[in-house]
């Protein structure tokens, strides 16, 4: 769990980095900015399609007949919230993750591990097919799990556990891709899986600070470099992973 901490740690220290200050704030920005600004426009005709939807429901049916209406109401309403929150925390890691990360990972590796060698086992179509297939898993994680927002007991722990998945899937990949093989890359995601949970899950937690969680998309992408590599340097370290000629194979 150390390993944990100090990648969080320093994440922090590196955003104190005038070049890291400059990509910190923008992706939470402008992802509130797109989805309320569809929010504004398409409110109403959101809310007219999730009552379509409930209304076919039998519990719904009954509270509409028994004058429960404003039950009803407020549920869209809610329901709508707990729909728009997760496209804008997609959406805002989804910018860090595929615009900044590059910069990102240069920045840390040029500074705190000069010496690691590139060797490349990820490559941009790796990167895509990482993303989308991160992207698919949570917003289906989401939507099943959305009956259990409503118990109240689970809501606060189910978007740190979702969000925590997120993270740690959607950028382990790129943090990784420039410097570690494809070999090397799967050893460190079948060793560190649990750690890197435990450090999405850190990082979700920071959602619930304001202001701070603006900066969190980028934190992550802090985090997570130098947890990947890191632990790429720690596994050449013990194991001497041998300098494989470049393929092209992509980093699982």
């Amino acid at each position: 769990m150390n390993d944990v901490l100090q990648a969080f740690g320093r994440a922090f220290r590196s955003m104190l980095h005038p070049r890291m200050l400059a990509l910190t704030i923008w992706p939470m920005l402008v992802a509130l900015a797109v989805w309320l600004g569809l929010a504004w426009v398409y409110w109403d005709n959101w809310s007219q399609w999730l009552s379509a939807m409930l209304s076919a429901s039998d519990a719904v049916g009954w509270l509409q007949q028994h004058g429960f209406t404003g039950v009803v109401r407020y549920s869209v309403w809610a329901l709508q919230w707990l729909l728009l929150v997760p496209l804008i925390l997609i959406t805002a890691l989804l910018i860090a993750a595929v615009i900044e990360m590059p910069l990102i990972v240069s920045h840390i590796a040029s500074r705190d591990y000069p010496a690691l060698e590139k060797r490349r086992g990820g490559t941009v179509a790796g990167s895509v097919a990482n993303a989308t297939a991160a992207v698919l898993v949570f917003a289906a994680l989401w939507v099943v799990t959305l009956p259990l927002w409503f118990t109240g007991f689970l809501a606060p722990v189910l978007p740190v556990v979702l969000s925590a998945y997120l993270n740690q899937r959607l950028f382990r990949y790129d943090a990784l891709s420039d410097h570690a093989s494809a070999e090397e890359y799967r050893a460190i995601v079948k060793s560190s899986r649990g750690r890197m949970y435990a450090l999405g899950a850190l990082l979700a937690l920071l959602y619930y600070v304001p202001l701070l969680n603006l900066l969190v998309p980028v934190l992550s992408g802090l985090a997570f470099t130098h947890f990947g590599l890191a632990e790429l340097a720690r596994l050449r370290r013990v194991n001497k992973f041998p300098s494989p000629p470049i393929t092209g194979e992509r980093a699982g």
